[in-house]
């Protein structure tokens, strides 16, 4: 992929994957601010956010349904 041409989908999930545990690249870090549209950080950032939280909300009542509470 060029430099000069915006971050594909799949490039933005990676980047706010990493971003989670706060392991990203220089090259990808200068990617994601010299082409990347803002909205779409946000946007992926807010669904895996709430992906995480439904998923410990659901392990969450697992454990409790498994522990008979």
């Amino acid at each position: 992929m060029s430099k000069d041409t915006k971050p594909s989908l799949w490039q933005v999930m990676r980047s706010v994957l990493a971003s989670f545990f706060g392991v990203q690249s220089t090259a990808n870090r200068e990617r994601d601010f010299r082409h990347g549209s803002p909205a779409q950080f946000v946007v992926i950032g807010l669904l895996f956010t709430a992906l995480f939280i439904l998923s410990i909300w659901g392990l969450v009542k697992l454990v409790l349904y498994l522990a008979g509470v």
